[in-house]
């Protein structure tokens, strides 16, 4: 079930409204009733999924308990090998399995030797890399003592799978939402409001913006042979903003329908494109995804404290993980390679993590130099959402060289229509980069808000109905 169907609007108020109606005080009733809703909207896709999440769940539920009760350290690891195993295992089968026998034979037959590989007609679980990192997490802080085991089963399995942000994040720590399942929910007007605003604000990213502009992205990627240069550096810099609008647009309506509930859920991305550097860019983009790879991986591996050549390997190994957590493919592992290599030279001269504040604070224009900063940005991830769309490493490679053919044509004026839609956007974001989100604007007068809002619920409702999925439910 989309968020952006019908069949969700139509599900969203019932849950909604038999949710508060039960009461504040029947915490369990309420998560019950949320366990139910969330395997009913997981379900949706495919039954099967429900029996793979109550796996994952149940056996972290009963980890956690033995971890907490236990004392001994070799059998704690052991416990926590088992969580790792099972978990990783699991992903890797759903998620890897054909993409490392492919890669296994074509190996062997750069030796002459071809293998027979045996591929599996698997069914991807949607959202099975989110919800396993959620679970990972809660075990590992558990081992690490910085968290207790939860208690209340209900409560876990809600954690697990509640609804808003189950198949595509953010990707919430056991120490931030579990506590907010066990203690009490009171329902909030103004909160309830700015949830409305902040879903609204992701269904216009998403079918507004994501959604037109992947028309002209498939249509570009699809014919690469035939476009221009300027057409084919069109399509790529669409496709970053259509992968920013559909996921960031996710997110803001998983936030907003979490406040419906009176759930508080970490902020995933922070006006990424206002960015003066490529260090800078990722602490803003998909920060539940960076934060995790920090704490789990990054820091585990020795983080910067053994030196400089230390951390430019573990950062770039934090990146290719990152690719390959993305996807099944080569491509999606040498954009992550990319993307670590480009934070070298930040790192080789001590740049890295140099901007705190958002960009030109209490300014109404970038300085000429933040501006091209910011262009450069956006001109590199461009660059590397070619390997990111593509299906593989030598269309990639093709798609590359047709920009370097310089063969320029008008052609292009065909898609100008979504560049007019990205420059709308990001002028937009530009005056509210400082707020939560997009449509934050309770500090202006109520005629004017409300004409905003208005407008912005046309807009939605005009593009509304074309259920097409979002990009991350692949990852």
């Amino acid at each position: 079930m989309l968020f952006n169907s019908f069949d969700f609007a139509i599900f969203l108020p019932i849950v909604f409204s038999i949710y508060w109606a039960i009461g504040s005080e029947r915490v369990k009733a309420q998560n019950l009733f949320l366990l139910f809703a969330s395997y009913f909207f997981y379900g949706t896709w495919d039954w099967r999924f429900l029996i793979l999440i109550f796996f994952s769940s149940a056996a972290d539920f009963f980890i956690g308990q033995w971890l907490q009760k236990s004392n001994e350290e070799s059998f704690r690891k052991k416990l926590l090998w088992i969580s790792l195993g099972l978990n990783l295992g699991l992903l890797g089968f759903f998620k890897y399995f054909n993409f490392f026998i492919d890669s296994f034979a074509y190996t062997f037959s750069f030796l002459g030797v071809t293998l027979d590989a045996t591929r599996l007609n698997i069914l991807l679980p949607v959202g099975i890399s989110f919800y396993t990192f959620q679970t990972l997490s809660y075990t590992i802080d558990i081992y690490r003592r910085k968290i207790k085991a939860c208690d209340d089963p209900i409560a876990f399995f809600s954690y697990v799978s509640f609804f808003p942000q189950l198949v595509a994040g953010p990707i919430e720590r056991a120490k931030n939402l579990l506590p907010q399942f066990v203690g009490r929910r009171v329902f909030d007007y103004s909160k309830a409001v700015d949830g409305v605003r902040q879903i609204i604000w992701g269904l216009f990213k998403k079918v507004v913006i994501a959604d037109n502009c992947s028309k002209a992205v498939n249509v570009i990627f699809l014919n690469y042979q035939y476009e221009d240069s300027l057409t084919l550096c069109l399509g790529a810099f669409l496709f970053l903003f259509q992968v920013y609008c559909d996921f960031s647009g996710y997110s803001d309506m998983a936030i907003g329908l979490g406040r419906l509930f009176g759930f508080h859920l970490m902020k995933n991305f922070d006006f990424p494109f206002f960015s003066r550097d490529l260090p800078e860019f990722w602490k803003k983009w998909h920060i539940s995804l960076t934060s995790w790879f920090v704490d789990y991986i990054y820091i585990p591996l020795g983080g910067s404290r053994n030196g400089l050549n230390s951390k430019i390997r573990n950062v770039l190994i934090i990146f290719l993980v990152s690719g390959l957590w993305h996807g099944a493919n080569w491509t999606f592992v040498l954009w992550g390679a990319l993307c670590g290599l480009a934070q070298v030279p930040y790192l080789l001269l001590g740049r890295n993590g140099r901007y705190d504040s958002y960009v030109a604070q209490g300014k109404y224009l970038p300085g000429l130099k933040e501006l091209f900063q910011m262009l450069g940005v956006v001109a590199f991830m461009s660059f590397s959402m070619i390997f990111f769309r593509s299906p593989n490493i030598t269309i990639a490679w093709s798609y590359l060289i047709g920009i370097l053919d310089f063969d320029f044509s008008l052609a292009v004026l065909q898609h100008a229509q979504y560049v007019l839609l990205i420059l709308v956007l990001l002028t937009w974001e530009w005056i509210f980069r400082s707020k939560e989100h997009g449509l934050e604007i309770s500090h202006l007068n109520q005629k004017l808000r409300w004409s905003i809002y208005a407008v912005f619920v046309w807009l939605v409702l005009f593009n509304f109905g074309s259920n097409q999925e979002y990009i991350y439910f692949q990852f």
